[in-house]
């Protein structure tokens, strides 16, 4: 069993419902971190909420919002996070394998939810491979100086 932790915007409400859901019935735990309703809101909120609990708990979250895109530039302004905004199982795959990301993106509007689910359990199901990866996750903590 692991914690994932979720969190939407107005737009991405319903698909974050079908997909805790789904994480609950495997037995996970969830940790909803709002919206709670389709009323119109502001993403960022929700994505600093989530990416505050994803970085103090070392396990992953899942952000939805319309597009993914908003959800995933604000995540990513979080020093621990490095989410990834995805629209295959083969990109979920390989952000936790390659990239180590701890946060997937998904756009509700551009996501049908049987395509969503299938990104989000290879999402899950997938973990970081370390070796030359990691030498290259450690220069995105270097200062950029135009390479």
């Amino acid at each position: 069993m692991q914690r994932v932790h979720f969190a939407s915007d107005h737009a991405g409400f319903e698909l974050k419902e079908v997909l805790a859901r789904a994480v609950k019935d495997l037995g996970h735990e969830v940790i909803d971190h709002g919206t709670f309703s389709k009323e119109s809101c502001d993403y960022p909120v929700f994505a600093h909420k989530l990416c505050d609990a994803v970085e103090q708990d070392a396990c992953p979250g899942i952000l939805i919002c319309g597009t993914g895109i908003g959800m995933s530039i604000a995540a990513n302004r979080h020093p621990g996070i490095r989410a990834a905004l995805c629209g295959t199982e083969l990109h979920a795959r390989l952000a936790r394998r390659h990239n180590n990301a701890n946060v997937l993106c998904l756009g509700s509007r551009v996501t049908g939810v049987e395509l969503a689910l299938a990104i989000m359990t290879a999402f899950l199901e997938s973990s970081f491979e370390n070796g030359r990866h990691q030498r290259r996750l450690d220069q995105l903590n270097i200062p950029c100086r135009g390479f």
